[in-house]
């Protein structure tokens, strides 16, 4: 278990990673014997930080939510981050070319909630009744920590991405709003195109089965702190694609059909 002073250190060099865009040396190897919990715990203190420094929490991402990125860390549950106002981008917008280290997109659904939700017994039907609309969303992912330590060959654990915020860094939201139970989540999907050149495409299904269940996932692990996901906040459910790498120049357009298409461009 990590000392109150290394999660401190911890959530210092993220914030300040994130703050003059650079990446840091994978936590991991600094901290070898961290659990999932000091991970979260790096987390609360990075995010007291960057609520102190007058940012606004808007809502919770959920990630790893795909047996390909679970394994890929070396963990078996789907891990959570913040949503901050500065994390907001609009719909046909650029991205400042200095905002962010190495950014990727993911595509998802983002629910809005229009009631409290609690667990410890949240259910599929809790959280479809707790939430207003559902509706397309890109996530923007950075690493503020190398995805490999040159030196060593190490990638990156669990540790690291849940520290970091979940490598949460930015959300677009576009298309048509619906009801949450106005089509079967499961087979909302998208196209994902770089350019002009299709790079994913995938399935609300994608996600643990159905977008809902990794909402319900975060509310039961929040009850175990005392928390809970608040009435008016926004959580994106779980990308159903791979990460699309995100260059300088970059156009992505991630069609959903039916309910619409989202646009972002990188400077």
């Amino acid at each position: 278990m990590m000392t109150e002073s290394e999660v401190e250190d911890a959530a210092r060099r993220l914030f300040e990673a994130e703050r003059d865009r650079r990446q840091i040396r994978l936590l991991s190897l600094d901290f070898p014997q961290a659990t999932m919990d000091d991970a979260y715990r790096v987390q609360a203190a990075l995010v007291k930080r960057k609520a102190a420094s007058g940012l606004t929490i808007k809502g919770w991402k959920i990630g790893l939510t795909s047996k390909a990125m679970q394994s890929a860390l070396s963990i078996d549950i789907p891990d959570s981050g913040i949503l901050f106002d500065d994390m907001f981008f609009e719909d046909g917008g650029t991205v400042p070319a200095d905002r962010f280290i190495q950014p990727r997109i993911e595509a998802e659904i983002a629910f809005v909630m229009k009631a409290p939700l609690a667990g410890p017994d949240v259910s599929i039907d809790d959280v479809l009744d707790a939430t207003d609309y559902i509706t397309p969303a890109l996530e923007i992912l950075d690493t503020r920590i190398e995805r490999m330590n040159k030196e060593t060959g190490k990638i990156r654990t669990f540790f690291d991405t849940i520290s970091d915020n979940a490598a949460n860094a930015g959300i677009v939201v576009g298309g048509r709003a619906a009801g949450p139970r106005e089509a079967d989540l499961r087979w909302i999907g998208a196209i994902v195109s770089r350019n002009g050149e299709v790079e994913e495409t995938g399935l609300g299904a994608g996600v643990l089965d159905h977008p809902a269940k990794g909402i319900v996932w975060l509310a039961n692990r929040l009850h175990q702190y005392g928390m809970k996901i608040e009435a008016g906040q926004i959580v994106l459910s779980g990308s159903f694609i791979r990460p699309v790498e995100c260059r300088h120049g970059d156009r992505i357009v991630s069609d959903f059909g039916p309910f619409g298409a989202i646009r972002v461009a990188f400077a």
